[in-house]
């Protein structure tokens, strides 16, 4: 069945009390008053009744009529409930969308915080920089008394090898003279029995 169709049978049924039925009364006592040949009385009473039952009827489709009007905005109430819902719904959507995205923020804040903190108890481990700065002046005044130390020493060490040079090449003048001696003495030794001969 059509909804056209539907719409006309509640138009003329309405809800269902019977206003079908007054019609084809009405319809029916209409065919007996134009055929009745009784007295005026008679077809004034029946007239009567079928302004009751005509308007009867007439009271009903004002009601139906009613009562689908109020359907309608019921039905257009509905739609602009469910287009809200829906709206909502995709509202919801994004703000889920944006709690995560916030949680992931926060996780990485988060992370971030933790990684710091461990770093500071790394660094809080350490000396901090004005004390780093005088062991640095400190370990500088030593290397500098070192370094005077080992100029100090390679000054000496230079002395006492031109020292042993000078020592090495006096005890080679040294040697050298004493084996000149000693040939000559030699020679000496030699030549004299020679001389005593003659």
């Amino acid at each position: 069945i059509s909804d056209e169709v539907i719409r006309k049978r509640l138009l003329i049924d309405g809800d269902g009390a019977g206003d079908d039925r007054r019609i084809n009364v009405l319809l029916k006592s209409f065919t007996k008053w134009c055929n009745s040949p009784g007295t005026p009385e008679e077809g004034f009473t029946q007239y009567q009744r079928m302004l009751g039952i005509l308007a009867q009827c007439e009271s009903s489709m004002g009601k139906t009529l009613m009562v689908y009007d109020m359907n309608l905005r019921e039905m257009e109430n509905y739609e602009k409930i469910y287009t809200n819902i829906e709206q909502n719904i995709t509202s919801a959507h994004d703000k889920i969308a944006e709690c995560k995205k916030e949680i992931q923020r926060a996780k990485r804040i988060r992370k971030n915080r933790q990684e710091y903190d461990a770093l500071a108890k790394v660094i809080q481990q350490h000396p901090d920089r004005h004390e780093t700065l005088k062991q640095l002046e400190a370990l500088d005044k030593e290397l500098m008394q070192l370094s005077h130390i080992k100029e100090n020493v390679d000054a000496k060490l230079e002395l006492r090898k031109k020292q042993f040079h000078v020592l090495l090449s006096t005890i080679q003048e040294l040697q050298q003279t004493l084996e000149n001696d000693e040939k000559s003495d030699n020679d000496d030794s030699q030549e004299s029995p020679a001389e005593n001969g003659e």
